[in-house]
């Protein structure tokens, strides 16, 4: 049976169907999603609590644990830290990569709703969830500035406005604000005033709260109408809270602004943002886990002009970075190298087959089945991405591979004086099997990879199933069209000739064909008498095949120049944050003078205390010579030179693993049972990796440089004088914390009043000394009293804050104790926990100075506490040396632990992106196994023997050496995109030996030539369809391996890995197949399983 008749006999319909294919295609490319690579990001959910100005201890035990007892619980999480830090909790759930975010998303709503009897009274609000990976970088920044408007302004719109409307855009999976925060009414109080009047802060705080009570008051009803009942307008500015009455002093009100400074300021005044070394509110959007990018940022820079409108005319909205930018510059690039290996593909052929016609066949056949395959992915819900686009890159070498063979073969025929159509139907009928061969096994090759889990397998997924369906269209096209177009375009024998040029190029490439022919017959012959040697040289080729591979430094994906670096700024713990804002310029404006960086994004404050974030955007490649490592390498010297301060800078990677973020690339955690062992062993380990030479940028998350100073009560003394644990903390948060102690309801938003003592009173830790307690005893400390004088009251806070520190504590309260009954508290609903003192007072509260109680000592601290899948965990990052690869870094980690004799009870492991790497690396071998049984599988199918299969095995070897032996020449690491290329490989180059067998045993079955004249006679007469097609494939590669443009240090191992091989094993494999086939012939014929086998098939 021909397959090919009907369609040959048909050309009209053929041509339509072929036609059809290709615009289907063409309609599926405009319509395809667009991204840097296939979906491989984890699931992850990230859960934040806070409880302002609470310690990274008492978050991490009273809040982040039991949250992950709830959590832990869910199924599906592969994955859980979490990290606290001052007033901040945030657990992070990588789940598998075949779970639902939105599924996911609703039990972890549902577990964190049930954690909320366990979750302390203090935390204000519940918890809330994000779609969105921590440790990832921002898909966009957006920068808000203003010549006019005050940061808190600026904050104030993008948190009504420009925050809510972006969150609604689909695929847009976290907006966070940096640099800067909310308008707030601030409380600055005056200590020596309130000492003063006998008043104590949380009486202060219990007034604050009383006059801002907001609840439902009810109506009246009559027969004929009904009346709401309102009070007064709540509080809204400071003017409104600054002659509140607070107390009453010998029958004289003392209001707020007697004991305080109040002010309209904002929330936090410990924060700034710089935009290109302006102060600017910063907007950082991420992605969810699984939203296409392309769609997610152009989803947002279409909301940007509707957001300007709505802004102040005086607010300035402009994107200071865009990681797409680089992605769709990449993309550009690898379309390019697309067409241009197409061009390559069709210029070899054209060369070999010197005929217009027949070179218009090929051509065809590949690029229908380039375009039919958009097609496919379509169907698939691929995207246009690096990998699937490389995968047609290289396939244009292999689509062309099956219409040569046809059309080489047809062409031999009607040269022969074989009329066209004969000619077309005999010639796709005797290569038919050969071209199915070549096909199916190559699509073999990739079956093992469709198995593999994690990042890798899903990368390698759809990499495959693209280029696979490119090679199965071919296949269909080169037994359909191609001897359709054979048939009714090639010349008819007479005239073949004609056809040729006979200029002087066409005179030098037939001279040059038969020159390599001639000397490649000699070589076969030596090669045919010599088998003892050539066999001799295949195990050699086996030996260093599998040295190499052993020896070769292994990476994870090539590091990729994505014209964006980021990176994190690390001081000491106890640095001020006015010393901070003003390292943050220092190291901005020194960025910024680099001549390849084009923007700089910074900020510092919030829970970032002590440090900071830097987001740089580099100029276009095409506008600047070096590349981000290099600007990297040239700035670290002079960001080194910036006292007291580290700075980490890296460049923006597509592929990233794990939830936790660190300011460098890879991460090794610790785990322990111990706290303290933890963070003993954990900077010790850090400090001897600085000592390794490949190693560099060595972090810990374990900050233990931050200073404390810790309050140590003596219990008894409280006990006697009646001070409690609540009334130290509650004097000292109110005093230092920024203590929010009332919410302002307005129409659009809510904003707080926060209270803490002015800063001139909070310069050194001895302002200590100046914190009054209450105490509910009257007795005398060290010949003090401990009730405090009451005053009267003064008319400004002015000559109140004017009191000397003698003034206080030095009699008893005047005024009639009968009618001095404390008012009990009305607590705002929007505060859990109400203040413990009393409302509108008036006898002074009994006083101690907290110095009479407890003694004060500085101490070292974390500043934050980690944990990992519910156990006390460091994690330490590190960066690459240039030249190293990750197994330098397992070796140099090993050393380390084992120089410092860590102990048992403290484990450590990869996270992160190095523990995909390392267990991307551990299936490597048995994946190219896996690829070589199926295979052997399949041909053995095909063959219906167990024999041949070997003799196309035998030439794989050769062509692993010369992609390994490539790669270490152009100093590049074998990742899993040089991974990719061997396994194209080992489809290619199987091809030479199956057009070889398959000639050989035809001529055996249907002329009687013995083995050796068939399989020589095969070797000469498919010589050339081999070099064509393997040229073709190493002219497909070629684009790649020169890696032009944007995104070239992702295809270059590819394609050097590609031509390295092909190089090799085409210097090898036409001298060792013939070898190896009459060698197994033998054992063959020896085997009387076989030889039945072989009577059966030819019968």
């Amino acid at each position: 049976m021909n397959l090919s008749l009907p369609f040959v006999r048909r050309p009209i319909g053929t041509v339509l169907l072929t036609i059809g294919v290709a615009l289907a295609g063409i309609a599926a490319f405009f319509v395809l999603p667009v991204s840097p690579l296939p979906q491989v990001d984890y699931p992850v959910i990230s859960v934040n609590a806070s409880i302002p100005g609470a310690s990274p201890e008492t978050m991490a035990t009273s809040v982040a644990t039991p949250l992950e007892r709830h959590l832990g619980t869910i199924a599906g999480v592969n994955e859980m830290t979490s990290t606290s830090s001052v007033g901040t909790s945030r657990v992070t759930l990588q789940f598998d990569l075949s779970r639902d975010i939105n599924g996911a998303a609703r039990e972890v709503q549902a577990a964190i709703s049930a954690s909320r009897v366990d979750l302390p009274a203090t935390l204000r609000s519940n918890p809330t969830y994000r779609k969105a990976n921590p440790a990832s970088s921002p898909v966009i920044i957006l920068a808000l500035t203003s010549k006019t408007k005050t940061p808190g302004q600026i904050y104030d719109a993008v948190s009504n406005i420009v925050s809510q409307r972006l969150s609604q855009v689909e695929g847009v999976g976290d907006v966070e604000i940096g640099g800067g925060s909310l308008p707030a009414v601030r409380i600055e109080l005056l200590p020596f005033a309130l000492n003063r009047y006998g008043i104590s802060t949380e009486d202060v705080r219990a007034a604050i709260q009383a006059s801002n009570a907001n609840r439902p008051k009810g109506m009246v009803q009559g027969e004929g109408r009904k009346l709401q009942i309102y009070t007064q307008t709540p509080a809204l500015r400071a003017s409104d809270y600054a002659p509140m009455v607070i107390a009453w002093r010998n029958g004289a009100a003392v209001r707020l602004q007697d004991v305080a400074e109040v002010l309209d300021g904002v929330e936090d005044t410990r924060t700034l943002g710089l935009f290109n070394g302006e102060p600017a509110i910063i907007v950082l959007i991420t992605r969810q886990p699984s939203a296409n990018i392309i769609e997610t940022v152009d989803s947002v820079r279409a909301l940007l002009p509707e957001l300007q409108a709505q802004l102040p005319p005086d607010v300035t909205l402009q994107v200071a970075s865009d990681s797409t930018n680089s992605i769709r510059g990449s993309l550009r690039e690898v379309e390019f190298t697309l067409v241009i290996s197409v061009i390559l593909v069709v210029l070899v052929v054209s060369l070999f087959l010197r005929s217009v016609r027949a070179t218009i066949v090929p051509a065809v056949a590949t690029v229908a089945a380039l375009l039919g395959t958009f097609g496919v992915m379509y169907l698939l819900g691929f995207s246009l991405n690096n990998l699937s686009l490389m995968a047609l890159t290289v396939a244009t070498g292999f689509v062309v591979d099956d219409a040569i063979v046809v059309l080489e073969n047809t062409s031999r025929h009607i040269e022969s004086g074989m009329t066209r159509m004969k000619a077309a139907l005999l010639g796709a009928k005797e290569v038919g099997f050969t071209v199915l061969s070549i096909s199916v096994s190559l699509v073999a090759v990739f079956i093992p990879l469709l198995f593999m889990g994690g990042q890798v397998g899903r990368l390698f997924r759809e990499f495959a199933v693209t280029l696979s369906a490119a090679v199965m269209i071919s296949l269909v096209i080169s037994l359909t069209t191609t001897p359709m177009m054979c048939a009714w375009m090639l010349k008819p024998g007479g005239e073949h000739d004609k056809d040729k040029p006979q200029g002087r190029l066409g005179r030098m490439a037939a001279r040059s064909y038969d020159w390599v022919l001639k000397r490649y017959e000699h070589s076969l012959d030596w090669a045919l008498d010599s088998k003892g040697l050539v066999m001799l040289i295949l195990v050699a080729v086996v030996g260093l095949n599998v040295y190499l591979f052993s020896a070769t430094p292994k990476g994870f994906f090539p590091q990729q120049d994505s014209g964006q670096l980021n990176g994190g700024l690390r001081a000491d713990q106890s640095i001020s944050s006015k010393a901070m804002a003003a390292k943050l310029r220092e190291v901005v404006d020194i960025i910024r003078a680099d001549e390849a960086v084009d923007t700089v994004v910074g900020f510092t404050g919030g829970s970032r205390a002590g440090g900071g974030f830097m987001f740089v955007n580099l100029k276009p490649a095409s506008q600047r010579k070096d590349s981000g490592l290099a600007v990297i390498a040239r700035l670290r010297p002079k960001l080194n030179a910036v006292a007291g301060l580290r700075v980490f800078l890296g460049t923006v990677q597509d592929v990233r693993s794990g939830g936790r973020s660190s300011n460098s690339t890879y991460q090794y955690t610790l785990k322990s049972d111990s706290l303290a062992d933890l963070r003993t062993w954990a900077s010790k380990l850090a400090d001897e990796m600085k000592l390794q030479p490949v190693l560099t940028d060595i972090d810990t998350d374990q900050t233990e440089n931050g200073v404390e100073t810790m309050a140590q009560v003596d219990k008894n003394t409280a006990n006697r004088l009646g001070v409690t644990s609540t009334a130290v903390d509650n004097a000292l948060y109110n005093a230092f914390g920024q203590r929010q102690v009332a919410t302002i309801y307005t129409e659009l938003n809510q904003y707080h009043v926060i209270m803490e003592w002015a800063p001139r009173y909070t310069l050194s830790p001895n302002a200590l000394s100046d914190v009054y307690v209450p105490a509910t005893r009257t007795t005398v400390v060290a010949g003090q009293a401990v009730t405090t004088q009451v005053a009267a009251p003064t008319t400004t806070s002015n000559s109140a804050q004017s009191g000397s520190k003698t003034s206080t504590g030095t009699a008893a309260a005047s005024g009639s104790s009968a009618s001095s009954t404390s008012v009990p508290v009305s607590a705002n609903p929007a505060l859990r926990n109400a203040s413990s003192g009393n409302v509108l007072s008036n006898t002074a509260t009994s006083l101690v100075p907290l110095s009479a109680v407890a003694k004060f000592y500085e101490s070292s601290v974390a500043t934050s506490v980690s944990h990992q899948d519910g156990e006390l965990a460091t994690t330490i990052s590190f960066n690459l040396v240039e030249g190293a690869n990750l197994g330098d870094a397992r070796e140099a980690i090993a050393k380390a632990e084992a120089n410092i004799a860590m102990p048992t009870n403290v484990r450590g492991a990869f996270a992160g992106t190095a523990a995909s790497a390392q267990q991307s690396q551990s299936q490597q071998a048995m994946l190219i196994l896996a690829a070589l049984v199926v295979i052997y599988i399949v041909l053995g199918i095909l063959y219906e023997s167990l024999v041949h299969p070997i003799t196309v095995l035998s030439t794989l070897p050769s062509a692993g050496v010369g992609a390994v032996l490539a790669l270490l020449m152009f100093r590049m690491e074998f990742s899993i995109i040089a991974l990719i290329g061997v396994f194209l490989l080992i489809g290619i180059v199987k091809k030479n030996a199956i057009l070889i067998i398959d000639f050989a045993l035809e001529a055996e079955r249907s002329r009687g030539l013995s083995p050796l004249e068939a399989v020589r006679e095969a070797c000469l007469l498919r010589f050339r369809p081999i070099l064509m097609t393997t040229m073709a494939a190493a002219l497909g590669a070629l684009p790649l391996a020169i890696g032009f443009g944007e995104g070239a240090e992702l295809r270059r191992p590819l394609g050097v890995a590609i031509i390295g091989g092909l190089i090799a094993s085409q210097m090898l494999t036409l001298l060792t197949t013939p070898v190896v086939y009459l060698l197994l012939d033998k054992l063959r014929r020896r085997s009387a399983h076989e030889h039945e086998l072989s009577r059966a098939t030819t019968a």
